[in-house]
């Protein structure tokens, strides 16, 4: 009431009433918006050329596989699964070039959180290590494209990287199917795009963090930097002219929200970022 009177008093004295309401009305303060960051493993390739890249282009052999919680004001979504939490058993690189020194679940615990703690989950794709705490998470609605949908819980799966028995538990949890962008909270901070081409369904996910600012996941539209310079497709992607699209739909997203781009699995980049308990906002 008091500061309602001490605008009304300013309005009076300065006759700015409306210039006021109409500023405030299209700037309204923004909502609590947290980023939280995980190292959910790591890759290690002999060859980067399935990823159409030749040896002598690129020294990176590791690729970091991340994990994100999202923290709003109405509800928690996790953003990609990681690799299984079964590799953690194995100390360092197993005989398929995986390593996870710590599991998704112990990682949350200093935050007071559990695999029952998310309100949303959404996977950049259904690859095997984006999903391999999927079947962990309960109580969650599961946000997923329609062809990608279609694919993951096909009776017969011929999508390469897929494997099922990781995310197979999703089926008897809340799934909202969508197609194109999708608004998560409804107020714009945080939104789903399609990418299709990588997989059927494949998305990105868009943030806009009050002070760090508009920020986009990649997922794997990317995997190295030479991929997002040169445009390079994997071999083994769904649909390379799908692909080719999602990457100018995306770079033109990223430059009309002035965003800022990491590429998911890049190493140089993640050894750079706060992680939890530390987070953006």
């Amino acid at each position: 009431m008091f500061v309602k009177s001490v605008m009304f008093y300013i309005c009076v004295i300065t006759g700015i009433c409306g210039a006021y309401s109409s500023s405030y009305a299209k700037h309204p303060i923004k909502p609590a918006l947290k980023l939280y960051v995980f190292d959910c493993g790591m890759l290690t390739f002999p060859t980067v050329d399935m990823f159409s890249i030749n040896n002598d282009e690129t020294d990176v052999r590791e690729l970091i596989v991340p994990c994100y919680i999202i923290e709003h004001e109405k509800g928690r979504l996790l953003w990609d699964g990681g690799l299984p939490s079964s590799i953690a058993d194995h100390e360092g690189y197993d005989e398929a070039g995986q390593r996870l020194d710590k599991t998704f679940a112990e990682q949350i615990k200093p935050l007071g959180l559990t695999m029952a703690s998310f309100d949303y989950v959404a996977f950049s794709h259904m690859h095997y290590d984006h999903v391999g705490v999927a079947n962990e998470v309960t109580g969650a609605t599961l946000l997923i494209q329609k062809p990608e949908y279609e694919a993951a819980f096909a009776d017969t799966i011929t999508i390469e990287f897929f494997q099922p028995e990781l995310y197979n538990n999703l089926k008897n949890e809340k799934v909202q199917v969508i197609e194109g962008g999708h608004d998560v909270f409804g107020d714009g901070s945080v939104q789903i795009v399609s990418a299709y081409g990588h997989t059927p369904g494949h998305q990105v996910l868009f943030l806009d963090l009050p002070k760090y600012g508009p920020l986009v996941l990649s997922g794997d539209l990317y995997h190295f930097r030479i991929s997002r310079r040169e445009k390079r497709v994997p071999q083994f992607n769904f649909d390379a002219a799908q692909t080719l699209k999602a990457m100018d739909k995306v770079e033109k997203f990223v430059k009309d929200k002035k965003a800022i781009f990491w590429i998911e699995h890049d190493f140089a980049g993640f050894k750079a970022l706060k992680v939890a308990p530390e987070f953006y906002e």
